[in-house]
């Protein structure tokens, strides 16, 4: 029980603590940077569908107009 409160294994222990929370957050950073830009790639995708059915829609209903 005495080398637990030995200062150089306290120190040890903080740091590697200190050193993990740091590494966890470099890696959840990258993640939640990539969901955005993947949200933002299927939203113009999904707008781009969009904007052709319409065009699609508008053809159909011009050729049954006439």
């Amino acid at each position: 029980m005495e080398w637990l409160l030995n200062p150089w294994v306290i120190t040890v222990v903080i740091l590697s603590v200190v050193v993990s929370n740091i590494m966890a957050l470099k890696y959840t950073a990258n993640m939640k940077f990539g969901d955005r830009d993947k949200i933002k790639y299927l939203k113009e995708k999904h707008d781009k569908e969009q904007a052709l059915q319409d065009e699609d829609n508008k053809k159909n209903s011009n050729d049954t107009s006439n």
